[in-house]
């Protein structure tokens, strides 16, 4: 048998691949894109969610986006003071306050206080009621109530209570998950200081409220001249409330007709099964999709 038959091809093929890895190894060093260290050290400093709030596709890229300037330390809704302070100093700079925010309902139409139009029998989401008719709801701007928010919630902070979500804000931590998900921008982000908001954005006229929801604001204006502050104004219809310019002195509150106002600190808890005297009328009528 001849050997130099065998071990020619063995060295050849041995020496090309040596010869081809150095030059890969030497490629990759002369090529290699430099990585910036404050990325990994912010992206350990980010709380990992991946969630979306703010405005990148996930930690790793707010990191960069951060490092390059593009976003400021206290980007992220998710993290705490320590955090924001560690990304500060990895910056080199002040770490500048933030206030948390916390997602709202603005609807109080339950299954006791909304008319329902039509029974919904179909997939169980609200975008998927929303797209039938505008959903089985007589008001076209309250929750749907299929709990859409709910399900892309990454911390757990909502439930479902009696057609509508309840927010817990010590686990809601301002990502906006849910504000984006909702069909009908029912959700909404406040500063977590906020005492009043008004729980309704309808804006059809007074009777049309009235037909359709026991607790919608009718846009009647009678919280606008309560506040001593400035802090209310009609717009479309319905009242909306300035947190900037709100003191929390609750007039507006107490004054409101169909308690479409609601001290955030006291009801944001709770679930807003409100009794009425009598029943909700329906149509009756089956829509299948």
């Amino acid at each position: 048998m001849d050997i130099t038959a065998i071990l020619s091809p063995i060295v050849s093929i041995g020496g090309m691949g040596l010869i081809f890895g150095l030059g890969l190894g030497i490629a990759a060093k002369k090529f290699a894109v430099p990585v910036d260290e404050r990325v990994e050290a912010i992206t350990d400093c980010l709380p990992g969610a991946n969630c979306g709030g703010c405005g990148q596709a996930g930690c790793e890229a707010m990191a960069k986006s951060i490092v390059a300037g593009e976003s400021p330390v206290n980007g992220c809704p998710v993290c705490n003071t320590d955090q924001v302070a560690a990304i500060a100093k990895i910056m080199g700079q002040e770490a500048d306050a933030s206030e948390k925010k916390v997602a709202v309902v603005r609807c109080k139409g339950n299954h006791e206080m909304a008319i329902q139009k039509f029974e919904y029998v179909g997939l169980q989401t609200c975008q998927d009621a929303h797209l039938l008719g505008g959903g089985p709801k007589l008001c076209s701007y309250g929750c749907l109530g299929y709990g859409s928010c709910m399900a892309v919630c990454p911390f757990g902070a909502i439930t479902m209570e009696n057609g509508l979500p309840v927010i817990d804000r010590d686990q809601c931590v301002g990502c906006g998950a849910c504000e984006r998900q909702c069909p009908r921008s029912v959700i909404h982000l406040l500063p977590i200081s906020s005492s009043y908001h008004v729980n309704c954005i309808s804006q059809d006229k007074g009777k049309d409220v009235k037909l359709a929801c026991k607790v919608g604001c009718m846009g009647c204006g009678l919280c606008v001249r309560q506040c001593e502050h400035g802090a209310i104004k009609l717009e479309n219809n319905h009242a909306i409330i300035d947190p900037s310019l709100c003191e929390g002195c609750g007039k507006c509150s107490a004054k409101c007709p169909t308690k479409a106002i609601s001290d955030l600190l006291e009801e944001i808890h709770k679930s807003e099964s409100i009794q009425v005297p009598g029943s909700v009328p329906t149509s009756g009528n089956n829509v299948s999709i």
